[in-house]
């Protein structure tokens, strides 16, 4: 399973491609879409759009993971995020790409097994389980690669297996 993980943004949206089979990951491609600043947001918003379509025709991926929205301290940022997080979701949608949203602590916990982890444990793992000779840079790319890893341990996790699931074999009463 091809996986395109997407970090939202307006000026910068990280992606990272990532082949998911069941406990690997192979890293395909990852970096970053940015539009100009100084022109007006509905121009940016077509361009996201553009890329994001663009990205998806060559690369097919069968699934998309994007981070959910989440506000700290300047709402006016998290409006701007919201409207290119909207573009990426209508992109994936007319192309008919499933969209899987995780939120931050989700990812954390995914790809460090800790929830509160900090921004470089994360980088770190992402680098060790794609094995990466460095870092992926810039941070935009890294965090949508490990939104990838996060939805690649969901999405083949053995109880989204094809074999039958029998709930009488985990019954510890």
């Amino acid at each position: 399973m091809i996986i395109l993980g997407i970090d939202p943004g307006v000026a910068t949206i990280g992606f990272g491609l990532v082949r998911a089979e069941r406990n690997r990951n192979q890293l395909l491609r990852y970096g970053v879409i940015t539009t100009p600043p100084g022109i007006p947001l509905s121009n940016r918003l077509l361009q996201i759009s553009n890329d994001m379509e663009e990205l998806i025709h060559a690369f097919h991926p069968d699934e998309m993971a994007v981070e959910e929205l989440f506000f700290t301290k300047n709402i006016t940022t998290g409006i701007a995020v919201a409207h290119g997080r909207g573009v990426i979701l209508l992109a994936a949608e007319k192309l008919g790409v499933p969209v899987f949203e995780y939120t931050p602590m989700q990812v954390k916990q995914a790809v460090v097994g800790y929830g509160k982890a900090e921004k470089r444990q994360v980088m770190l793992m992402t680098q060790r389980l794609l094995h990466m000779k460095e870092i992926p840079r810039p941070d935009d790319a890294a965090d949508a690669l490990a939104l990838a890893i996060c939805h690649s341990r969901a999405a083949t996790s053995l109880l989204n297996t094809d074999r039958e699931f029998d709930p009488a074999k985990y019954d510890t009463r």
